[in-house]
């Protein structure tokens, strides 16, 4: 029999390592994978497609109930979470199981044992829960960005990559470059982060165009867009993206 996959995804660190151990002593047959933060999570888990998740509730840039939407029937789903309410109506709903922050042994047995008998059954749906939890942001389909006195409206489809400068952003599409009045945080709140990922603090890329990423002699890591001569910087910190390069 195959070896279930568990992915572990928190951004605090010392839980995170915490609750791996913990699932390493209770659950010793199982492969066990940790994400830092969301889209780690959301890489792994399109690469891996692991059997059961353990998902922080709230993380920062992709949080567990975005994650157990984008996962959607395929994996079974535990949430972590520090938030009673949140616990009690994942229960309710019919997903697998919670565990609350701080983590208890027992607690955690308990959801490992449950979770494990229902492994030969297909995950419960977990839309509904999640939609009535936090309905799903809607991303923009097109952005306002100016260049000199004219306004122009861009498809979001067009975009290749935003670039932070000083209090705007810089977009760049194949035959414009233009500002929007927004910072490049500001403006990655409100986008899709499976598809614009943030790769450095001052750079965004539109994920359906990266064509490469290499390193150069010094290590640097940089990005390599299909169609385009850019090359973007990766920072130290947005590496783990390109994992196994």
């Amino acid at each position: 029999m195959t070896a279930p996959r568990v992915l572990v995804a928190d951004d605090e660190p010392l839980l995170r390592a915490e609750l791996v151990e913990a699932l390493e002593r209770l659950w010793p047959d199982a492969q066990i994978a940790a994400a830092q933060d969301g889209i780690e999570a959301l890489r792994l888990g399109r690469e891996w497609m692991p059997d059961v998740a353990f998902l922080d509730i709230r993380m920062p840039g992709l949080d567990g109930l975005e994650l157990a939407r984008v996962f959607g029937a395929r994996t079974h789903v535990v949430f972590v979470t520090a938030y009673g309410e949140h616990a009690l109506a994942a229960f309710d709903e019919g997903a697998v199981d919670y565990v609350v922050k701080p983590i208890a042994l027992e607690r955690l047995a308990r959801a490992v044992e449950r979770v494990r008998a229902r492994l030969a059954s297909p995950p419960p749906d977990l839309t509904h829960l999640v939609s009535r939890l936090r309905p799903a942001p809607r991303a923009p389909a097109w952005l306002q960005a100016t260049v000199g006195n004219t306004i122009h409206f861009i498809d979001l489809a067009d975009v290749l990559y935003f670039c932070a400068d000083a209090k705007y952003t810089r977009v760049v599409t194949d035959g414009l470059e233009a500002h929007i009045r927004l910072s490049l945080k500001e403006l990655a709140d409100s986008l899709d982060p499976a598809a614009f990922w943030q790769i450095h603090r001052g750079y965004m890329v539109a994920v359906r165009r990266i064509a490469s990423a290499a390193r150069a002699e010094d290590g640097a890591l940089w990005v390599h867009l299909r169609g385009h001569p850019a090359r973007l910087p990766v920072s130290q910190r947005f590496q783990y993206l390109f994992r196994g390069m």
